[in-house]
């Protein structure tokens, strides 16, 4: 009993420092994790960005027999190239570089490779319809499936990580009213030994029983106080906030691609993406290639106005 009694007063006495300890651990696991999540919502923006640009500079019934694929593949690798490669080669501007130790830390870079393989693998297989294919389902499965998305440092699983800090609150407040009961538990066996025709020992014996009791109710203020701590913390770096935001902006550009579209043909000699190209020589070809159906549709329209001038 009295080595039971011994555990218990430490146990109560290093129970605020353990939960300071794992609200530390707690804070710094959501931290990250809604890093994570941001970075990669940084992508889905830089690609909204580029999809809104190409659709203003469209004019309905300009340009006939636009491929789903072939357009989502161009936005996407230009996304890519223009957010990592160039930035990093060139380094325009001193705080222009993306891709810092964070990024490398967190796998952005790689994720966001992996990110543009899985989608464009699972758009070449989507039968063209007047109506829109389920393209959140494809949103969603692909980020699920990211191996850099899915773990902090490439480690920790997010998903597992994320629904232990998202528990520790609750956690926090149980384990200060453990250490209360067990405070008062503790000081109970002392209240049998009381004589009540001895009055001084009886008042001694009440008072450390009530000396217990205030040191144990520490625990539930400490439990409490970490609890709300960590409320406000897990509110303020809410990642399914910025997920929500990540699928919503992937489903939305995608949603505009098809619209402009007409067919979801895959051209035999298109080439496949490759993170590892040079992003000068890829964004050069898109250039030119742009510049020759530029010249084409030029060409074409003469023809046009030269044949009503003609009849």
């Amino acid at each position: 009993m009295n080595f039971l009694a011994g555990a218990g007063d430490t146990f109560v006495a290093i129970l605020p420092w353990i939960m300071g300890a794992f609200f530390l651990i707690g804070c710094f696991f959501r931290y990250f994790i809604n890093y994570t999540v941001k970075r990669h919502e940084w992508f889905a923006r830089e690609f909204e960005k580029r999809v809104n640009h190409f659709m203003e500079s469209q004019t309905p019934g300009e340009v006939k027999d636009v491929s789903f694929y072939v357009l989502t593949k161009r936005l996407l690798e230009k996304t890519y190239y223009e957010a990592f490669e160039i930035r990093e080669k060139f380094q325009r501007r001193r705080y222009d570089r993306v891709m810092h130790w964070s990024d490398r830390l967190f796998l952005v870079k790689q994720g966001c490779a992996w990110l543009v393989k899985d989608i464009l693998k699972q758009l070449k297989f989507l039968k063209w319809t007047n109506d829109t294919p389920k393209l959140l389902h494809i949103t969603k499965a692909t980020l699920h499936h990211n191996p850099c998305f899915n773990r902090i440092f490439g480690f920790f699983p997010l998903s597992t990580t994320n629904d232990i800090v998202g528990v520790m609150p609750g956690l926090f407040v149980v384990a200060g009213i453990l250490g209360t009961f067990i405070g008062i538990a503790k000081g109970l066996p002392a209240l049998g030994t009381m004589d009540m025709a001895d009055m001084a020992t009886t008042k001694q014996i009440m008072d450390g029983f009530l000396a217990e009791i205030a040191f144990a109710m520490h625990s539930s203020i400490f439990g409490i106080t970490f609890s709300l701590l960590m409320h406000i913390f897990n509110t303020v770096h809410s990642p399914e906030r910025s997920y929500v935001s990540m699928v919503d902006r992937f489903e939305s550009s995608m949603d505009l691609l098809w619209y402009r579209s007409d067919s979801n043909n895959y051209p035999a000699q298109i080439s496949e993406f490759d993170e590892h190209k040079d992003p000068s020589e890829a964004l050069a070809e898109e250039a030119i290639r742009l510049e020759v159906e530029r010249n084409a549709r030029g060409r074409e329209l003469d023809n046009v106005v030269k044949s009503k001038k003609v009849s």
